[in-house]
């Protein structure tokens, strides 16, 4: 199984893009299952194949230790590990070729914290993953968020040491010219003159991010699956070396 992790702060549309990817990789006739990471999440607009709602409630743990949203969503996440021979077992239930995983929007338990890093090795096993990294470009259209979103992305990457995926997420709700401009941002194009008078430090840092890109971050919309051909070629290059999923199915039928 190919895990698929989709990890952006609050509001960079992961869960949208989750449960659109999973259409989209159904209609390709590709097996495709969702975990949801989020213990807080009130509603969600698929049927995960597997919840940690089942295991902890955020909602439960606020009220039990007396603490706020996002202190209680952090703790849940310590406490799942305490459920770690459970939930393996449990998640050897789901036979798919890719598991897309939504993930909270507390984006620190991956930037900062080892829980996160925990939990996400807990679930991949010895399978392989990557990282899809949303950068909200309503955000990123601004070049200082921009700058500082590559930087939390950069952080993330970091910190979980596994391959990662930038994508523009949400880009429907850009004008053309916006997007062109952010666009051509990723390909190292006047960048350093939209931040404006920036110090010696910060020359050199933004730079260096630029130059250690491997890739341009993706223009993707969730609605109007623009993007949704070239982010899964992506995952293909860096989990199979952009071959697709062969299925014993298809084997068979060769």
């Amino acid at each position: 199984m190919y895990y698929v992790f989709f990890v952006g702060t609050a509001g960079s549309g992961k869960t949208t893009m989750v449960k659109e990817f999973q259409d989209y990789l159904l209609d390709q006739e590709m097996d495709a299952s969702i975990v949801n990471m989020d213990p807080a999440v009130e509603s969600l607009p698929y049927v995960p194949d597997f919840d940690v709602r089942d295991y902890i409630d955020s909602r439960d743990v606020m009220q039990r230790f007396g603490l706020g949203p996002n202190s209680s969503l952090i703790v849940s996440i310590d406490l799942l590990l305490t459920k770690a021979t459970e939930i393996k077992s449990d998640l050897g239930n789901i036979e798919s070729n890719y598991v897309l995983v939504d993930t909270p929007g507390q984006i620190e338990l991956f930037a900062y914290r080892d829980s996160g890093r925990t939990f996400s090795s807990l679930l991949v096993g010895d399978n392989k993953s990557v990282n899809v990294f949303l950068m909200d470009s309503f955000l990123a259209k601004e070049s200082r968020s921009y700058v500082s979103l590559l930087l939390l992305s950069s952080s993330v990457r970091f910190r979980l040491g596994t391959p990662q995926v930038n994508v523009l997420s949400k880009t429907d709700l850009l004008s053309k010219e916006e997007l062109e401009r952010v666009t051509s941002w990723g390909e190292g194009e006047n960048l350093l003159d939209s931040l404006g008078t920036i110090d010696d430090y910060s020359f050199e840092l933004v730079r260096t991010l630029m130059e250690s890109l491997e890739v341009p971050p993706l223009p993707v919309s969730s609605q109007t699956r623009q993007g949704f051909d070239e982010l899964y070629a992506l995952i293909q290059r860096i989990l199979a070396g952009g071959e697709d999923f062969e299925t014993e199915e298809n084997n068979s039928r060769l």
